[in-house]
């Protein structure tokens, strides 16, 4: 029984400025790439290639060490160097760096396949994992685990293009202008997992998309596509799954332990180009908008293109931004360097003005009014949980179950107080985690 999830907001959505713009190649390729080791959820891959090396577009660069998906070179030219450099995520990260020769000289090894449903399910995941393909929407999971771990458990399977998040139009163009890559997607997921049907969640402030897809399923209806009413954090996978099946994934479970699997339709698309083109993963839509950008662009980006360069080519910036995100305005993180390089899970560049971001110059004292409750979708306190994690009283924090928090920032958004409580979140999360490592490696040494 479908049905809406608890919590959530309406912020306004923002994406007039670019949701009618086709997607467009860069204009000037980068004359360098820079291609971290770590563009996924797992340990960091391990780079096959040296400084001075040659390489092609597709090439792998770097096997997986554990968990994680193959990255693959986005360019083709000379390895200039393997070193760490700057990172989304902040700090620096294991890249390789490749100087582009601007030929594009195409080395993938993987086989394209014209009839993909003729795949077995073991096969599918081989091909998804040698294409380096993981979750498009931000989270970056590797999909051939997730579609691995779901053979068996699952009986829903669901595209997320939701898009939430404001400013944001990536998905969008992708669904108008490569809907067909998202419906063979679907279906080659759908092969992969055993089912027969499948459902694509679309909210309704993209009703082109939603009648665009429903056009490209036809008679054949074994997928169904559903309008969404418009609310924040829609996107994030546990309320998606509750919107179209009503199921409510429990404190601590995943999508599996309530029979589902959720995909980005980026991730889709993905699929497909490796399946039936034969083509891993290096590149991706962007979305680079803001107050402060001259010329707000969708582009087709190769992976490991700097921030500073997709600023260039939508015309660099009007007016002095008050912060640059990468993500959009609810969960992206700020930028403190703009040589930052484009990862898989890299949907927006967003550059806000003064205006736009309304920074605070001080958080004021909480007032008690309990709006962060209400609208937290996870069905938890932040006012408390904030309150722990001020005074450094990690147990009390996680036993308020901070673990399950999405980090989708509708407390943020609703506080009268502007209390940053997400970050506040974000930093019990690490405290905690490193406090599990010591007190591991406390009983290894010990045993």
């Amino acid at each position: 029984m479908k049905q809406s999830f608890y919590g959530g907001v309406h912020p306004h959505d923002r994406k007039e400025a670019t949701n009618r713009l086709a997607v467009v190649p860069l204009s000037t390729a980068p004359k360098q790439v820079v291609i971290p080791m770590a563009m996924h959820v797992g340990a960091p891959c391990k780079p096959l290639v040296s400084p001075g090396d040659t390489v092609r577009v597709g090439q792998k660069i770097a096997e997986i060490a554990g968990l994680g998906a193959p990255i693959h070179a986005s360019v083709s030219g000379t390895v200039a160097a393997v070193e760490p450099r700057p990172y989304t995520g902040g700090g620096k990260v294991l890249s390789v760096v490749i100087d582009n020769d601007f030929r594009n000289t195409p080395g993938s090894s993987l086989t394209p396949h014209a009839d993909p449903l003729a795949l077995s399910p073991e096969e599918i995941v081989e091909i998804v994992k040698e294409a380096g393909i993981t979750g498009m929407g931000g989270a970056g999971f590797p999909t051939h685990v997730k579609i691995s771990s779901g053979l068996g458990k699952v009986d829903t399977m669901i595209l997320n293009g939701a898009e939430c998040e404001p400013y944001i139009t990536a998905d969008h163009r992708l669904m108008l202008e490569q809907g067909e890559k998202v419906i063979g997607g679907a279906r080659i997921l759908m092969k992969a997992l055993g089912l027969q049907t499948g459902w694509i969640g679309i909210e309704a402030n993209k009703m082109d998309a939603v009648d665009h897809l429903k056009s490209l399923v036809g008679d054949k209806a074994d997928i169904t596509v559903e309008p969404l009413k418009t609310r924040y954090p829609q996107g994030a996978e546990k309320q998606l799954i509750q919107r179209i099946t009503g199921r409510e994934i429990p404190p601590g479970g995943l999508p599996a332990h309530v029979g589902c699997a959720v995909f980005n339709v980026g991730t889709a698309a993905a699929v497909y180009d490796a399946v039936v083109e034969g083509r891993p993963l290096t590149e991706r839509i962007v979305t680079v908008t803001g107050d402060s950008i001259a010329n707000p662009k969708n582009l087709l980006v190769p992976l490991g293109t700097s921030f500073q360069h997709l600023i260039d080519e939508a015309g660099g910036f009007k007016a002095d931004p008050d912060r640059v995100l990468t993500g959009g305005p609810m969960m992206g993180i700020a930028q403190y360097n703009l040589a930052v390089p484009v990862i898989k899970g890299t949907n927006a560049v967003l550059c806000l003005t003064p205006q736009e971001a309304a920074p605070e110059d001080k958080a004021h004292t909480c007032l008690r009014c309990a709006r962060c409750v209400n609208v937290c979708p996870m069905h938890l306190t932040p006012v408390y949980m904030h309150l722990y994690a001020e005074k450094n009283r990690w147990s009390e924090v996680e036993d308020l179950r901070v673990m399950d928090c999405i980090e989708c920032g509708s407390c943020n958004y609703i506080c009268p107080a502007r209390i940053p409580l997400v970050q506040s979140f974000r930093t019990a999360k690490f405290e905690i985690r490193g406090l599990a490592a010591k007190q591991k490696a406390k009983e290894a040494a010990k045993a």
